[in-house]
């Protein structure tokens, strides 16, 4: 996983904001949660615009922000608190339709499968809820020893926290945002978040019998399977890594062939950002290179000749453009593929 922190350093900003994106779809995505690629690129600049957008894309808009909140804050504090879980959860659940929750424990006794009106024939019964506060203290605890090795640390974190299920809504999701918190706080991922949980939405079911199969006391078992994940994942960020650095170069290939501005124009600046923008608008691109609205202007026009930038929204009050290409190898991306 270390490999990842010795990419060169001129795609390492673009590279890390692409892989927690994708790290947070997939986590929603093992939560039912999906959205068309560019309609979620869209969404993301809209909301970035001020606009409103869908519920469901905006609860996988949520489970962005706090991944990045996790890896932020909750890895570089003194000290881990179920305050950190609770703060992560906040974040998530504020645009759920069911946030009334959203960073509270549950006061109730919840449970997995069977019927929504009582725990007869589910398949899992967490610990009643007068319970969840201690066994938080001890999990935050155990988190923050340097006992374990790293990733062992991460796996049964993540297995203890999803066998508390602290929250009415939104475990799943929490959970694996404290995992990459924890690998964080650890060392083993300082500057990238590898997409963990691609490889666990692309395997599922192996990923809820490895919980269940934790629960029953085969823990070796479960921690086969976090740490070949974790390795699928460090080996997909390496594989688009590679990609994002040819598009990068075709970019550059394009603008030179086609309008070869000078080496100082804007035009060259926003290639170098266009990986951490599935879609961007001028103000976007104003804000991340910090040039001025008439360069930014100049530059989308030789950018959009020479086919680095396509429109993706028409609208005369509200325009949109994606990095061409970038879209098709995020979807690639989140769903796994190498080939």
């Amino acid at each position: 996983m270390l490999a990842l922190d010795g990419m060169p350093p001129t795609t390492m900003a673009s590279l890390s904001r692409l892989l927690l994106r994708t790290e947070s779809i997939a986590s929603s995505k093992v939560e039912g949660l999906q959205a068309d690629a560019r309609a979620l690129a869209l969404a993301e600049a809209q909301r970035r615009a001020g606009r409103s957008v869908g519920r469901q894309v905006s609860e996988i808009i949520a489970n962005i922000d706090a991944m990045e909140e996790a890896v932020q804050r909750t890895a570089d504090a003194r000290r881990l608190s179920p305050n950190d879980l609770l703060e992560i959860h906040a974040i998530l659940m504020e645009r759920d339709v069911t946030g009334r929750s959203a960073g509270k424990l549950r006061d109730s006794q919840n449970w997995i499968g069977g019927n929504d009106y009582n725990p007869c024939g589910a398949d899992y019964v967490p610990p009643p809820p007068e319970a969840v506060g201690d066994l938080l203290e001890n999990l935050c605890e155990f988190s923050d020893s340097e006992e374990a090795p790293p990733l062992l640390q991460a796996a049964i974190a993540h297995a203890q926290f999803e066998t508390i299920h602290p929250f009415d809504d939104g475990n799943g999701r929490t959970g694996r945002a404290f995992v990459q918190a924890l690998l964080r706080r650890r060392g083993l991922a300082p500057r990238f978040v590898p997409p963990i949980s691609v490889a666990l939405s692309n395997l599922r079911d192996s990923y809820i019998g490895g919980l269940v199969g934790f629960r029953e006391g085969r823990v070796d078992e479960w921690v086969s399977f976090f740490a070949s994940a974790t390795a699928r994942a460090t080996d997909l960020a390496i594989h688009y890594h590679g990609l994002v650095v040819d598009l990068q170069e075709f970019w550059h290939r394009r603008l030179r062939e086609t309008e070869n501005p000078r080496s100082h124009a804007a035009a060259w600046a926003i290639i170098d950002t266009l990986p951490e923008y599935p879609a961007l608008t001028v103000a976007d691109a104003v804000k991340a290179t910090s040039r001025s609205q008439p360069a930014v202007n100049q530059a989308f026009g030789q950018l959009e000749r020479a086919g680095v930038l396509a429109p993706l929204s028409q609208s005369r009050r509200y325009r949109a453009w994606e990095p061409t290409g970038l879209l098709d190898l995020i979807s690639n991306l989140e769903a796994g593929e190498t080939s």
